[in-house]
């Protein structure tokens, strides 16, 4: 039995199906989404509709990503948000022209049940962007920020490689679980399509909602599958390009 964990996917719903055949995921298989299963690529509520089949079939665990509070935004209370619709919600927007009421009902069902983040009993900890607070998840004033904040990862990227755990600058955040699994920045930005792994911080976004792919991570082995580019397995989209 493994656990695995799996990026953003951003409505590449192509993508989810081949990285999980060739990951040869099976109902044996524990796995914890890291949120942003929406917008970008066309099929987000297609993906939506298959991790509600896979809650049915095998043990999974939902993180909320910024974009998939964005979306119940607007599903649950029609709150229009113009960024939000030029960043990814355009393609989701006009990808809801042609579901079901009863189905916009089963997907916000879905979306409020999301989790802000998962601890699991061996101190891995599993959140979409991060948390600010010293003293960790649990003690976070500002829930959103769960799924918003970027200062994590920031700060894992800034980090002086001289300055080692135990020293009075070496980030108490980094101290506090084992491992941090994150998506919500991907680490195109820094040139890679590779999961990256700075310190206790494991940051398996690889730019599936850009050019980039969908990764899906052994976190015990640390071996990962990975599907083809996006933008390959959606010639005639732009994703969030």
């Amino acid at each position: 039995m493994r656990t695995l964990v799996i990026g953003d996917i951003h409505g590449g719903l192509r993508a989810l199906h081949q990285v999980l055949e060739r990951a040869e995921v099976t109902t044996e298989d524990n796995l914890i989404f890291l949120g942003d299963y929406v917008d970008g690529w066309s099929q987000s509520p297609q993906v939506l509709d298959h991790l509600i089949h896979l809650k049915q079939q095998q043990n999974c665990v939902f993180i909320r990503g910024n974009h998939d509070d964005l979306l119940l935004e607007w599903l649950d209370e029609s709150k229009d948000n113009l960024l939000w619709f030029n960043h990814g919600g355009e393609a989701t927007v006009s990808a809801y022209e042609s579901v079901s009421h009863e189905t916009k009902l089963k997907h916000i069902e879905f979306l409020k049940s999301l989790e802000d983040y998962y601890l699991d009993e061996d101190r891995r900890l599993f959140v979409h962007a991060g948390f600010t607070n010293m003293n960790g998840v649990k003690a976070e004033y500002f829930p959103k920020l769960f799924s918003w904040d970027r200062t994590l990862w920031e700060t894992a990227l800034a980090l002086d490689k001289n300055i080692k755990m135990g020293d009075a600058l070496y980030p108490k955040r980094f101290t506090l679980y084992k491992e941090i699994y994150i998506g919500h920045t991907p680490v195109t930005r820094i040139g890679t399509t590779d999961p990256v792994q700075i310190e206790s911080i494991w940051n398996v976004d690889t730019g599936a909602a850009f050019k980039g792919v969908l990764t899906v991570l052994d976190i015990d082995t640390k071996e990962y599958w990975q599907s083809e580019p996006l933008n390959n397995l959606y010639p005639n989209e732009k994703g969030r390009n």
